[in-house]
């Protein structure tokens, strides 16, 4: 596994344009790369407890691969209230907003950046954020791309050990537990310090505690897995399509499989990847960056030119359908994706085969990637 470890070379790579913008809950700081191009919704970033978009982000956004991807798509990056790179503490008596408010912030970035839909790509928190953005604005959400998704409130037993510990005493130990497993911890050691440097240096301490609070306590996303022909159109889920993504050795793994099991299985991808901790975005960017041509293509805005050097096949010069890749390595697979769907069809189904075959009958729920 390789990682970019110099988070202040990651903080000073990239520019774009910084945004506070007013919400009903509050200002929230944006950072805008690109220009919204036609029709094509915005990439919109939200990252986890603990990190700010710049460290959840930037070594997924600097691969080669992906920049191909953001030549063709505005991104805006959201940081949380107050986590941001040198956040100004809150006052005292301040309220955090709560999860669904963090959500209800979101239309308001959009109208005031002009964006009209948006893919969004969350880790952690903001996967539970974008989520329920997603549930309360199906028409905004052409698709999203999920890190560590827990749609499930917080257990008592888990919230009276937190509250027990004390979230100022020991609030980095508790956000190092959230993103990687016990192994992780013990066993890559350049990457822990990195970031646990990270979240005790460059956070605001109280602000994080606010996040982190705001998290511990939300309530169930109440999603459920929709039943063909009897209430597709009744069941509190997603509509558009998703990739939900976690490392093999994640402490997400149950949490994201919950997930998936309660999301519509047509239009929803697990991605588990092997040989990868909590921060799959930054061990594994190429990885990831690869899954995501293939989600983006399967909803119709990539071309084929942006696609052809991975496939190693001759493609057509013209139009967009099934691309599949055969991939020569050991076991791995990875779902390809029927681009069929008109640019303002948000309810596209995800259609794939395993291991490059091109009929396409089967679809599997999960993609094993092998590193």
């Amino acid at each position: 596994m390789s990682a970019i470890l110099d988070l202040d070379q990651i903080a000073c790579s990239g520019n774009g344009v910084e945004h506070d913008i007013e919400t009903p809950h509050g200002v929230l700081h944006v950072t805008m790369r690109g220009v919204p191009k036609g029709n094509r919704p915005v990439i919109l970033t939200y990252h986890d407890i603990g990190l700010n978009h710049k460290s959840c982000f930037n070594t997924l956004f600097n691969y080669e691969d992906m920049q191909e991807i953001t030549q063709h798509f505005a991104v805006v990056h959201v940081d949380a209230p107050g986590q941001q790179e040198g956040a100004p503490p809150f006052p005292s008596g301040y309220r955090y907003p709560t999860m669904d408010e963090l959500a209800e912030m979101l239309p308001s970035v959009m109208t005031q950046l002009k964006v009209n839909s948006v893919i969004g790509i969350g880790v952690g928190a903001g996967a539970y954020i974008l989520t329920r953005f997603a549930l309360n604005n199906p028409t905004l959400v052409e698709g999203l791309v999920l890190i560590n998704i827990d749609p499930c409130a917080e257990g008592w037993i888990d919230w009276a050990a937190s509250k027990l510990s004390g979230w100022t005493s020991n609030l980095v130990d508790i956000v190092m537990a959230h993103h990687f497993s016990t192994d992780e911890l013990t066993e890559n050691q350049e990457l822990i310090q990195t970031y646990r440097l990270h979240i005790a240096q460059d956070i605001n301490q109280d602000n994080l505690a606010l996040f982190c609070g705001s998290y511990q306590y939300r309530r169930d996303l109440e999603i459920e897995r929709p039943i063909v022909g009897l209430n597709e159109d009744t069941v509190n889920t997603l509509t558009c399509p998703a990739l939900l993504v976690v490392g093999d050795t994640s402490p997400a793994v149950e949490a994201v499989v919950e997930c998936n099991s309660r999301l519509n299985p047509t239009k929803t991808t697990l991605l588990k990847m092997a040989d990868c901790g909590g921060l799959p975005q930054v061990v594994q960017p190429g990885k990831l960056a690869e899954a995501f041509k293939y989600f983006v293509q399967g909803m119709g805005y990539i071309p084929y030119v942006l696609l052809s050097h991975l496939s190693n096949e001759s493609v057509p010069s013209a139009g967009m359908t099934r691309l599949a890749r055969s991939r020569t390595t050991s076991s791995s697979s990875i779902t390809s994706m029927d681009s069929s769907r008109s640019r303002n069809n948000l309810n596209s189904l995800l259609e794939g085969s395993a291991t490059g075959g091109l009929d396409g009958q089967a679809r599997p729920q999960t993609m094993e990637v092998s590193c």
